[in-house]
């Protein structure tokens, strides 16, 4: 069985009067990763609450043996929380960015929808495993097939993809193989926007604490103004 060590850090930050984004915690199912209420948009805390309800009682149901389809169980989310949209915002709806990570037989089985991201720290090097579902970005993949793509330069960081959609968002899965020692760091946008990666990599490798590194990033990105609300849900692998 895997052993590892969890926690979690949440600030409101210095601006918003409202904490919209949750946390998925679960050490029994080893479920880990954080939700962000879109901007914009009524109800962020419902829906982000919403999306990490539903996924954490379905990987629950199914039991820790079971072999998960992230994508079957994040389209459920968003089916729960698009049916929520159409009671508090019939208009316009409500949504959620949603990023999870489930280890299961020395894998970590990771599903992404919008713009909160996870990192994999191994033995000195980080990466990003996810891609931000931005304007941006989506202009990005279609120029590289060729295509003309226009946008606003202030509409390059807008969602092009989020839990909430009327129709069942494309999500982003893989499977990670694990060692002992690995770090796993999911973080929302109120982090990401107030540290750059370098020093994302030194707060992450310098210690095995995952309480320090989460609690570390979130104070950090609180103490540069904290313009929103910050979460860090940070994992390390002590035997695969």
């Amino acid at each position: 069985m895997t052993l590892l060590r969890a926690t979690y850090c949440t600030d409101i930050g210095n601006v918003r009067t409202e904490n919209e984004d949750r946390y998925l915690f679960d050490e029994e199912a080893m479920l880990f990763g954080v939700a962000d209420g879109v901007g914009g948009l009524p109800g962020g805390a419902e829906a982000a609450q919403e999306a990490v309800s539903t996924v954490t009682a379905s990987i629950r149901s199914k039991g820790p043996y079971a072999d998960l389809d992230l994508k079957a169980i994040v389209t459920e989310a968003n089916e729960s929380v698009a049916a929520l949209g159409r009671r508090l915002s019939p208009g316009v709806g409500i949504g959620t960015t949603l990023v999870l990570g489930c280890v299961r037989w020395s894998k970590l089985k990771l599903a992404h929808v919008g713009d909160s991201r996870a990192y994999f720290w191994r033995r000195g090097d980080l990466m990003c495993l996810t891609e931000d579902h931005s304007v941006e970005n989506e202009a990005r993949r279609r120029r590289a097939r060729g295509e003309v793509v226009y946008y606003s330069e202030s509409q390059k960081g807008a969602l092009t993809r989020c839990i909430g959609q009327a129709a069942p968002p494309e999500v982003d899965v893989s499977d990670i193989p694990l060692l002992t020692g690995d770090r796993i760091i999911f973080c929302t946008d109120g982090v990401t926007r107030m540290i750059a990666e370098s020093e994302l990599h030194e707060i992450i490798a310098a210690t095995d604490d995952p309480a320090a590194i989460s609690r570390g990033l979130v104070t950090l990105s609180v103490t540069r103004g904290g313009p929103d609300n910050s979460t860090v849900v940070a994992v390390v692998i002590d035997m695969p």
